[in-house]
């Protein structure tokens, strides 16, 4: 299973590919970032185009997307929000299915507790990853956790719907 992550944002927007078989595997992981100084719809317009290409190019069988958090910041998280939608267009005109998570269940199923900072996200993707120092920022790290803690909701319902 290849499993495309997404850390929604419209300035910077996490994109982190995994592989699962026996084990898993960093297949890809960027940063999408357009030009701070571009207005919401143009940032929007790069962000699908951006993902478009990383769906054709890694063709994954499912995407996850962190859903956003509830923020003071009203306008935050509406852009956030837009970029979560975004992904799900992008996906749904690829037919590739698509699941959300809370920011909680991530850091849960990465670090073991809902409360983890990024950092602490960064450093169990890296060694869940076997990779140290190779990655540019924290959003990057987000969106590989978005994929395992997809990859561990998998594994968790085939065991209870086992026949």
């Amino acid at each position: 299973m290849r499993v495309l992550g997404i850390d929604p944002g419209t300035y910077h927007l996490g994109v982190g590919v995994v592989d699962y078989d026996d084990d898993t595997r960093h297949v890809y992981s960027t940063i999408v970032s357009p030009k701070k100084s571009r207005n919401l719809p143009d940032r929007l317009a790069h962000l699908y185009e951006s993902l478009s290409e990383v769906a054709a190019r890694w063709s994954p069988d499912e995407m996850a997307i962190e859903q956003p958090f509830a923020a003071k910041n009203v306008s935050a998280a509406m852009a956030i929000g837009h970029a979560q939608a975004i992904a799900m267009l992008v996906a749904a005109q690829r037919g590739i299915p698509s699941t959300t998570y809370a920011p909680r269940q991530i850091k849960q199923a990465v670090t073991d507790y809902g409360g983890s900072s990024k950092e602490q996200v960064r450093e169990m993707v890296a060694v869940m990853l076997d990779k140290r120092d190779e990655f540019e920022s924290l959003d990057e790290t987000d969106a590989l956790a978005v994929a395992l803690c997809h990859i561990h909701a998998t594994q968790a319902s085939d065991l209870v719907f086992i026949d």
